[in-house]
């Protein structure tokens, strides 16, 4: 049996990261939050979401939804790098 997996690469120019089809990854970013009985995983660059009972479940199936809606996206251009940082609170 074969089986064949599609990957999502990216190429830059002008300043945009492109995304286009050949073997290489892109690193996206995950926020993965625990609600009631489920984890639930977003992506901060797309609106993509997805969940799970574990984290590593909610985790793969947002690389899988992110797969699918790539396929659907072509030659989508990814937003500037994102800037993640704390921020405090007064309690």
């Amino acid at each position: 049996m074969t089986s064949s997996v599609t990957t999502i690469g990216m190429t830059q120019g002008a300043g945009r990261r492109r995304l286009s089809r050949y073997p290489c990854l892109v690193r996206l970013t995950a926020a993965i939050s625990h609600e009631d009985d489920w984890y639930v995983a977003r992506c901060l660059e797309v609106e993509v979401t997805s969940q799970g009972r574990t984290v590593d479940e909610a985790r793969a199936n947002l690389a899988e939804a992110l797969g699918l809606y790539f396929e659907d996206e072509p030659g989508f251009e990814l937003p500037e790098p994102l800037i993640i940082t704390p921020v405090d609170v007064p309690a």
